[in-house]
């Protein structure tokens, strides 16, 4: 896994289930049904993996889904 540009994360993060709910300064926040907390995307050029894997702890996503649908985007 490697940083991405926080569009292409979104677009991840949104055909895996996730809702847009609003913006807040330079990140985006986005809902997960069953989820604890939100999922909140940083308006970065890169992301950092850390960021990246702690979102997908959130709504439980794992390797396998992460890489089938960054081959979709």
């Amino acid at each position: 896994m490697k940083p991405l540009h926080y569009k292409k994360l979104c677009k991840i993060f949104e055909k895996f289930g996730c809702v847009y709910s609003h913006t807040r300064g330079d990140h985006k926040i986005y809902h997960f049904k069953g989820a604890k907390r939100a999922v909140v995307i940083p308006k970065y050029k890169e992301v950092p993996v850390f960021i990246i894997k702690n979102n997908m702890k959130t709504i439980g996503m794992v390797n396998s889904d992460f890489k089938k649908l960054l081959c979709e985007v």
